[in-house]
């Protein structure tokens, strides 16, 4: 029996992008600095709205590639908050792939934990305005 086909997750990702040939090894495997930037940028995102305003990553508390992305893949990168603290959030990050070709193929390929801190102009870190404010 197959399984059905995976789908990208039914809301808006934070981000889109596509990996270029300078983003990939000789083999045309994009390299994982690259794919763990483009998770920041997307955790940021959503941390940022709900800081109303800067972030800053302070952890990584958990990076797992499962699967190769690929010069041509559209990455579509999904990003919801788990938890707040005063000044922190921690953002739950999944990365899917829909993979060029005849008929798109949707690939779960990375997956990440990542902890933001709200900042004020000067940088140093600040209280989180009250829910439904950011």
């Amino acid at each position: 029996m197959n399984a059905s086909p995976l789908t990208l997750p039914d809301e808006d990702p934070v981000l889109r992008v596509m990996p270029m040939p300078a983003d990939a090894n000789v083999h045309g495997d994009v390299f994982g600095g690259w794919i763990m930037s483009q998770v920041d940028v997307g955790g940021a995102i959503r941390a940022a709205r709900r800081a109303n305003g800067r972030v800053a990553t302070v952890a990584v508390n958990s990076f797992v590639f499962k699967e190769p992305v690929f010069v041509g893949d559209v990455l579509s990168i999904y990003a919801r908050i788990l938890k707040t603290g005063r000044t922190s959030i921690t953002v739950d990050i999944a990365v899917y792939a829909e993979r060029s070709g005849a008929v798109a193929d949707v690939v779960k390929v990375t997956e990440a934990i990542a902890v933001y801190v709200a900042t004020g102009p000067d940088r140093r870190p600040r209280p989180l305005p009250a829910e439904g404010h950011g």
